[in-house]
């Protein structure tokens, strides 16, 4: 019996191994036979008679025959017979293990532009924002006024009269001519979120894009920055009369709408501009910011100045300023701005873009008796809504911010510091230009979706996510 049943077992090693185009299967010595060949082996009679057979994967195999799993890899005992061989096996899938997971690594290349790409979602959603409504800093602010006055403004002129003086004072603020800040930055972008999934950056400090900045302030209404990141450099500027932006993927163009401040500059570096900007608010409530009870005053942006920034089928239909200022210190402490931009495409339905902004102000110091916030960081969401629910996404960005040096009055400053460029495009560009291209480009064509482009895993550490939005 044990020759008959080696014999058949030799025979069907052989039938396999000539009608299979994969290695034998039986080789192991401690594989035991099937049950069927174990029934055919019995049925001495039908011995003689071939196995029917059946195609399956592209092979012959006889019926019945239990077929084990195939690995998608190398044959752990494929490297010889014994012990060594088994030892050879099992390095062999380490290294096919290892080969795999560098195939589906981004290139270097696919790397950089997502890097790339990032840089420039940060850069144009935070990089040189501008404040909701035009303000001229020689105008005086409101005299403080209780009669035939909503309690709401009458508050709020309190409340900026308490924030000049906490500040420095009227008097020192206006005997300033010019004013230079430069700061440093540390940008990221944080996370992607669609309606079925949430992609974080693991780790943001590494992924963090950091840089400089350099703002230059002249009286009434000039101002220029200068911001490098990454490689990347924007400038922008404003001589009074009109706001430029130079960046390296739109090159230098005007911005529409009404001569506005930078947004930068409200945030704890000019009192005066500040105060101007809150000229027309309203006082809403109070909040607790950080532990600090803080009076809210909001403003709101004019009918006429969204219509002016607006163009073609994108709308700004609405853009609100929120200031919260210390009860204990009269400092802003805290501001967030939301403006919320709408794109019809056409015939197809509308795209809504909601960009908000919320910067936390800290370290005031006194600088040639002015206060100033030496510190702080903006957390920036960008969410795209409208049509299905499927379709919605939302970014989140992060900046933090140093200022390094400040001074006031800066001997040989003069206009000719704030001449727009030479190249600048006759006509300006709307504030949709930033947004994603693939959702832009949908809204005026009705073509494109947005669209998460890479999530590659790093050699070094595989939970490190790396993602970027495509633009």
């Amino acid at each position: 019996m044990e020759r008959k049943q080696g014999f058949f077992s030799a025979l069907k090693e052989e039938v396999v191994r000539g009608l299979s185009p994969s290695r034998s299967r039986a080789r192991s010595p401690g594989r035991s036979a099937s049950p069927m060949a174990v029934l055919l082996r019995r049925r001495k009679p039908l011995a003689s008679l071939p196995e029917p057979l059946i195609a399956r994967s592209g092979s012959l195999r006889p019926v019945g025959e239990a077929l084990t799993p195939l690995m998608e890899g190398p044959d752990p005992e494929g490297s010889g017979d014994g012990e060594g061989g088994r030892k050879e096996g099992w390095a062999g899938i380490q290294h096919w293990m290892k080969g795999q997971l560098l195939s589906r690594t981004p290139s270097v290349s696919s790397s950089a532009y997502s890097k790339r790409s990032d840089l420039r979602l940060l850069l144009g959603v935070m990089g040189a924002p501008l404040a909701p409504v035009h303000v001229c800093t020689t105008d005086p602010l409101p005299h403080l006024s209780i009669k035939d006055t909503p309690i709401e403004t009458s508050s709020a002129q309190y409340i900026l009269q308490q924030y000049t003086a906490a500040s420095g004072g009227l008097k020192l603020q206006s005997s300033i001519r010019n004013a230079y800040a430069m700061g440093k930055v540390k940008m990221v972008a944080s996370e992607f979120e669609t309606a079925t999934k949430v992609m974080k950056n693991r780790n943001p400090s590494r992924a963090a894009e950091s840089g400089s900045f350099v703002l230059w302030q002249m009286m009434p209404d000039m101002w220029y920055v200068e911001l490098a990141v990454g490689g990347s450099k924007v400038h922008a500027g404003c001589n009074g009369k009109l706001v430029w932006r130079h960046t390296p993927w739109l090159g230098s163009h005007a911005a529409k709408g009404p001569v506005r401040p930078l947004r930068r500059a409200l945030q704890g570096l000019d009192p005066r501009t500040t105060a101007s900007m809150f000229a027309d608010a309203r006082c809403i409530g109070e909040k607790q910011i950080n532990g600090e009870e803080c009076f809210i005053l909001k403003l709101c942006a004019d009918p006429q100045t969204l219509k002016a920034r607006s163009e073609g089928p994108a709308e700004i239909i609405r853009h609100v300023l929120f200031g919260y200022f210390s009860q204990r210190t009269g400092l802003l402490v805290h501001m967030e701005d939301s403006h919320l931009t709408r794109i019809q495409s056409n015939g197809g339905d509308a795209v809504y873009w909601e960009t908000t902004i919320n910067s936390f102000l800290d370290d005031y110091r006194p600088v040639e008796g002015v206060m100033i916030a030496h510190s702080g960081r903006s957390l920036v969401t960008l969410f795209r809504f409208g049509e299905m629910a499927m379709s919605h996404t939302k970014t989140r960005m992060e900046e933090v911010w140093t200022i390094e040096e400040v001074a006031f009055n800066v001997p040989g400053l003069s206009m000719d510091c704030f001449i727009p460029p030479a190249d600048i495009r006759s006509g300006s560009i709307s504030e949709t230009c930033e947004l994603p291209h693939g959702e832009r480009g949908k809204g005026m064509a009705g073509a494109h979706r947005s669209k998460v482009a890479a999530i590659g895993k790093s050699q070094d550490n595989l939970d490190n996510i790396i993602w970027r939005v495509e633009v």
